[in-house]
């Protein structure tokens, strides 16, 4: 058909995809996602408190079906399901889930575990005194109406807001594009900042943060960012927040205790957290857990068994936190609508501006109104006064007169209004009481007027009354109430701890015997290292040494390689052990040459049979891998021979010619790796002996069976790569110092 055909337009595919999306997603972002700043609502829950409130479920009457309150806000107000509708009603109403509940709910209304709500049959509410606040003023002309989907009803716009609910009650949603995710906070701290605001237009955000403090969750916990981090993310407007779980020890006597949970993170459940950590104690990946229970009634509260009593709390719940969301983060991102509808990030001055600034046209808006009211009032109660002034002209006006209200306007000089209450006023009311109580009626609200034209005509007496409803806001909800306390703590950064090999052992002396053919093995507790220990046929002793069983055993082969072990996986028992070979990839040609407790922050010098060496640091002497770590190059024919901690400022050597030197420990250079340098010379022979000793003490060896101890060191002192002189009258045929262990 021509008239048909006439409609029908040649469009791009493409071009009509982009802005039905475009629509689609603004649609999405506005009317579903992201809440309004000035009151922190998004639309479902703004349509849900004014039906609770059009249905009169405030908190001094009785609960209503929520398939009743459902039920009008689908049909009046937000047209869509009714499960999406009931699940934001009963978020509201989870003490777990917001700050400040809005809706007070009788029934099952879901727990922190994660279970759901009973049907909306079967749940009730009603309001909350935080919700009245909220909505305080609605009456009062303070804020704009729409109409409907429908057209039948009106709705507001947006909430008086008497309560900053935006930050009080945090927010979160993912609309098409961008998301937000606004923390809870304490109201009387936010108060704190506001009025704080108030007095200084121009406060910064740290200014404010101060204030404000950080996130108050309604599960408690503790962040445990420094200052510095909070005043970024709420600057930016985008950040994160750790939370830790709060715990605390129970001693249960004999040196027995137990770890207690009592708060979790905020949006973590605590079924699943128990469930997670239930599956990595049957992995095997907590080893210092023996068993979790959760004995949780009305509170939180997880009991943690520590494997033994040795094991450290503190270690044990470091673990638990690095592996489980008893520490998760929250991802703050402050997104959300402005006054004019408008998606974006804000920081926390330009969130508490909006909100002071929406607040300061509330209280306009509904003085105006008032001042409207008295103005009506006042015109009516003129005209009563004039009535009373003239009470029998009027009633002879009334009975005579066909047209009295025209007759009494042109004679008294009514307006319409007050020509119309003079003939509506009850007969009773002629009263003289009457008169004198219009009086006084009309006396109050002359100076209420006077008030309210001072109000608007000046912006610091707004701004002055603004600050005196924050105080009594925050006097209602703040500190000082069991819903006001503060329930997240803050504490300082933790350092990221080092979980070694000692928060998995339990600490215990043991003894370390490793033989001339590479037999090792450990004796429980500390043996005395002159015993005789039995080996193989044709073994014996090469070193014995005391440790802890949470110690890293440090060894140096003749190559030059260190390796190391812990002492935990030595074999034990009263056999020979097991060959050290199966430990370490130790070569056959090469054999250890020194055995050692590792020592944090000790320096060790190594030396060849040359007379060759250098010092090195506990940072270049550790081996991560059982291949080893090559620390000493060593020329054709000569190989690492001594390893032996730097314990004073002189360094004694001595050779198989019978010389001694002694000369300055400063004079042995720190390397990483490499020959080193000469520490003696000798023209024939090898390096025997080293010694690293303490000038005021002097160098000690063995002489006669005993211990002799030389403190006049001239003869032998001289510098590195020097010949020496002469042993000491009695110094062993060994050529070697005195030693505490083999």
């Amino acid at each position: 058909m021509p008239e048909i055909e006439a409609k029908v337009r040649d469009v791009s595919l493409k071009d009509e995809l982009s802005k039905r999306y475009l629509s689609y997603a603004m649609s999405t972002i506005v009317s579903r996602s992201l809440p309004d700043v000035r009151d922190g609502l998004k639309p479902v829950h703004r349509r849900l408190m004014y039906a609770m409130r059009q249905l009169h479920l405030d908190p001094k009457t009785g609960y209503k079906k929520c398939a009743r309150v459902v039920g009008d806000v689908i049909g009046k107000y937000h047209p869509h399901g009714d499960v999406g509708v009931y699940g934001a009603m009963v978020r509201l109403a989870q003490d777990f889930s917001v700050r400040y509940p809005l809706v007070d709910g009788q029934g099952n209304f879901g727990n922190i575990d994660g279970d759901g709500a009973a049907a909306m049959r079967y749940t009730e509410a009603r309001l909350t005194d935080f919700a009245m606040s909220l909505m305080e003023g609605l009456s009062d002309d303070a804020v704009d109406f729409a109409d409907t989907y429908d057209g039948e009803e009106q709705e507001p716009v947006v909430m008086p807001s008497a309560v900053p609910n935006l930050l009080c009650n945090g927010s979160s949603g993912i609309a098409v594009g961008m998301a937000t995710n606004i923390p809870t906070h304490n109201l009387s701290e936010v108060c704190d900042a506001l009025l704080y605001l108030i007095e200084n237009q121009e406060a910064s955000d740290e200014e404010l943060v101060r204030r404000l403090k950080g996130p108050d969750f309604p599960t408690g916990g503790i962040i445990v960012d420094s200052f510095e981090s909070i005043v970024q993310t709420y600057k930016q407007g985008k950040g994160s927040f750790r939370i830790r779980a709060r715990w605390n020890t129970e001693d249960l006597g004999h040196g027995q205790y137990q770890i207690v949970v009592t708060e979790i993170p905020y949006g973590v459940l605590k079924s699943k957290l128990i469930e997670k950590i239930a599956e990595l104690l049957n992995a095997k990946k907590l080893p210092l857990l023996a068993d979790i229970k959760d004995e949780s009634a009305q509170d939180i509260r997880i009991v943690l068994e520590p494997k033994s009593r040795t094991v450290d709390a503190n270690v044990l719940m470091e673990l638990l936190f690095q592996q489980t969301e008893l520490e998760s983060k929250f991802n703050m991102n402050m997104n959300v609508l402005d006054e004019d509808g408008v998606p974006r990030v804000m920081s926390i001055s330009e969130v508490l501006n909006a909100y002071l600034k929406h607040r300061h046209e509330v209280l306009k808006r509904r003085s105006q109104h008032r001042l409207n009211k008295i103005l009506a009032r006042l015109e009516i109660l003129s005209g009563y006064l004039i009535a009373y002034l003239n009470i029998d002209e009027l009633i002879q006006i009334i009975r005579q007169e066909d047209d009295p209200k025209s007759v009494m306007m042109a004679k008294f000089s009514l307006t319409e209004n007050q020509a119309e209450a003079i003939l509506n006023m009850k007969l009773r009311n002629l009263k003289k009481l009457e008169e004198t109580e219009i009086r006084a009626e009309f006396d109050d609200l002359t100076n209420e007027k006077q008030s309210l034209e001072e109000l608007l005509s000046n912006e610091q007496k707004r701004f002055q009354k603004l600050a005196d409803e924050l105080k009594e806001v925050k006097e209602k909800f703040g500190k000082k109430t069991a819903l006001g306390r503060r329930r997240t703590d803050f504490a300082a950064a933790p350092q990221d701890v080092e979980l070694t090999i000692d928060a998995f052992v339990e600490k215990e002396p043991i003894t370390i015997i490793l033989s001339q053919k590479g037999w090792i093995r450990a004796l429980k507790g500390f043996v005395n290292l002159s015993d005789e220990f039995k080996f193989k046929e044709e073994d014996t002793l090469l070193y014995a040494i005391h440790a802890q069983t949470t110690d890293k055993i440090v060894l140096l082969d003749t190559s030059g390689k260190f390796f190391t072990i812990n002492a935990s996986e030595i074999p034990f028992g009263r056999g020979f052990g097991q060959p050290l070979r199966l430990m370490i990839d130790l070569s056959n040609t090469d054999n250890i040459c020194s055995m050692f407790v590792y020592e944090p922050k000790a320096s060790y010098i190594i030396a060849s049979n040359t007379g060759h060496g250098f010092a090195v640091d506990e940072n270049h002497i550790l081996a991560q891998t059982r291949v080893g770590r090559k620390i000493m190059n060593t020329a054709e024919g000569e190989r690492a021979a001594f390893c032996v901690k730097i314990e004073g400022d002189m360094t004694a050597v001595v050779g198989e010619n019978r010389k001694l030197l002694i000369f300055k420990t400063e004079e042995i250079p720190f390397m990483a790796r490499g020959r080193g340098v000469t520490l003696q010379k000798y023209k024939s022979g090898e390096m025997t002996d080293i010694q690293t000793f303490d000038s005021n003490v002097g160098f000690s060896y063995n002489r006669s069976g005993g211990l002799t101890v030389e403190k006049n060191l001239l003869s032998w002192l001289g510098h590195r790569a020097g010949a020496g002189k002469l042993v000491p009258f009695g110094f062993p045929k060994t050529n070697t110092f005195y030693k505490t262990d083999k």
